[in-house]
């Protein structure tokens, strides 16, 4: 099967599909309502920077798609709208467009359509690893990109009958490229990245660390869903049984700032309100793909319409905290409770150090 109509299936699954996991670590989160907040709603300042540009607020819309002509409208929509907003946008995968000269224009085009934001690139760690550093570079020409993320999504590989499971080396590669003219992002595709990774991945140049983590899209279910459908039961079972494997992202978050990343917050972050959950725990900012694709299937308005919303729910979860700004909402007090509590303390967190105003140190 070709990298082009496997996307294709992707893109299709998870709209039709339901892909989100059984468990939403978010939910075990809480932000101390503060009744008082001391400030204006209308004084607050949600903006901040991002690969040296200007955001409205911090998150961005994670790599969905590209690769294949269908595809090339849903890329335009998301930076339309990316753009309007002032958030960041991420690509899917370009390895398609390596492979296929006549795809580069699914990527390009998200730099035609949004000029001014910061746009990520997106390759695997496996291409990565058999192109040479240099493919970065052609990769980021493609799209005037920002910065290249490398994802890393052996979970996935692992559960597909197609799929590249050659992890030795990956961390070299990521080394060898960590020095290019563009900023190395490393991203983790629904399973999250550990604190010991995320310690290797600084060691090897890496500054920013996309968690991916466990709590929204789960691609192994994802691929459960395609081998069904050719009839692979084998696979199917496999992708099932790994449906809710990884590490939870706010768990995630909290392993890779403390391992001293600059971490975004990606992997089931569903509102405006995990966003600030997200930055209270330790993140830079957040990203999520899978809310947008459907509005993006319909239009760049529409896709406004959803991150607005996000938008709102942040600046009034920022007002509810008492936060003025960003760098206040990061010493916000958060309540961390049951499984995700229980994962962290296990791991040698103690969850009442978030629950009281504190200056963020880590």
């Amino acid at each position: 099967m070709t990298t082009a109509k496997r996307k294709l299936d992707h893109i299709r699954i998870c709209l039709e599909k339901e892909v989100e996991g059984g468990w939403r670590p978010f939910d075990d989160l809480s932000l101390v309502h503060r009744a008082l907040p001391g400030i204006d709603a209308d004084d607050i300042d949600t903006s901040c920077r991002f690969l040296g540009k200007d955001l409205a607020f911090p998150f961005m819309i994670s790599g969905m798609t590209g690769g294949h002509p269908d595809t090339k409208e849903i890329n335009v929509n998301l930076a339309l709208a990316a753009q309007e907003v002032g958030v960041a946008m991420g690509v899917g995968s370009q390895r398609a467009a390596l492979e296929r000269a006549e795809v580069e224009e699914t990527f390009s085009a998200v730099r035609e359509a949004a000029p001014m934001i910061p746009i990520v690139g997106n390759i695997g760690a496996v291409q990565l690893r058999r192109g040479g550093a240099e493919v970065i570079d052609r990769l980021a020409e493609m799209i005037d990109a920002d910065a290249i993320a490398v994802h890393l999504n052996f979970l996935q590989e692992s559960v597909q009958p197609e799929g590249e499971t050659e992890a030795e080396g990956a961390i070299e590669a990521i080394r060898s490229a960590s020095d290019l003219r563009v900023p190395i992002i490393a991203k983790e595709t629904g399973a999250g990245i550990s604190g010991e990774d995320a310690r290797a991945l600084l060691e090897a140049g890496v500054e920013i660390i996309d968690v991916g983590g466990l709590g929204g899209t789960s691609w192994s279910g994802v691929e459960a869903y395609r081998a069904e459908e050719r009839g692979d039961l084998k696979s199917a079972k496999m992708g099932r049984v790994f449906w809710n494997w990884g590490v939870p992202t706010p768990v995630s978050v909290v392993e890779c700032a403390f391992s001293g990343a600059q971490v975004i917050s990606s992997g089931g972050v569903r509102s405006g309100i995990d966003v600030a959950k997200s930055i209270a725990l330790g993140a830079m900012m957040a990203g999520a793909a899978l809310p947008f694709l459907a509005p993006a299937t319909e239009g760049s308005s529409e896709v406004v319409e959803a991150l607005r919303v996000y938008r709102r729910a942040f600046l009034t979860a920022m007002f509810l905290t008492a936060s003025k700004d960003v760098s206040d909402l990061r010493s916000a007090p958060i309540v961390v409770l049951g499984r995700t509590r229980e994962i962290l303390e296990q791991r040698g967190f103690s969850a009442k150090k978030f629950a009281v105003h504190r200056e963020m140190s880590r």
